[in-house]
């Protein structure tokens, strides 16, 4: 059985996984943003048994993603709402969706993310927070944050060579060789 946490890794995506990327997860949380579904009965209709959607509800309480109320006089009737924090997976379902459209989907989108106001579709680009723009995903470098500890941030710093030829940093120096090959960092 694989664990739930990712403790050996330092990446904000590993973490994202230890709260969402259990199986039915995101399909669950889909149905709140897009469906309308808060009540367990509504998630029941994914197919999922009682025991796993409790289990995942329950977690997304913890985590901070649902908030449950009770919708009636009977204390066991729950409503489980997004919070704002739940909401903000919106642009990650989204993504999700264009990836499995393109990748796992043969007959074409099963559906299309549309906007309310206009009727246009939604679509997720990934674009540069400075001139707005990216043309290749081969663009894209990693550099360490305020959350990577000092330690990792300094070996993440040095020049990742193939053979004896630079090949790019992780601040997006790039150098002549562009090939997806394996990389070893120098000492």
């Amino acid at each position: 059985m694989l664990g739930k946490t990712y403790d050996t890794q330092v990446c904000s995506a590993a973490r994202a996984l230890e709260l969402v990327g259990e199986r039915w997860s995101l399909l669950i949380i889909r149905d709140a943003l897009f469906a309308g579904a808060t009540r367990f009965n509504d998630f029941l209709k994914l197919g999922i048994a009682t025991n796993i959607l409790q289990n995942r509800l329950d977690g997304f309480v913890d985590a901070g993603i649902m908030e449950r109320r009770s919708y009636s006089q009977n204390a066991e009737h729950y409503e489980y709402l997004l919070t704002d924090k739940g909401r903000d997976l919106a642009p990650a379902i989204v993504s999700l969706t264009e990836w499995g459209d393109r990748w796992a989907a043969p007959n074409g989108p099963p559906v299309f993310y549309v906007h309310s106001v206009c009727g246009a579709a939604i679509t997720q680009q990934t674009t540069c927070a400075s001139c707005g723009q990216v043309h290749d995903l081969t663009e894209i470098h990693i550099r360490p944050g305020p959350g990577m500890p000092a330690d990792i941030a300094a070996r993440m710093r040095r020049p990742i060579v193939t053979g004896s030829v630079v090949v790019r940093n992780s601040v997006g120096q790039t150098g002549s060789d562009k090939r997806n090959i394996p990389h070893q960092r120098t000492s």
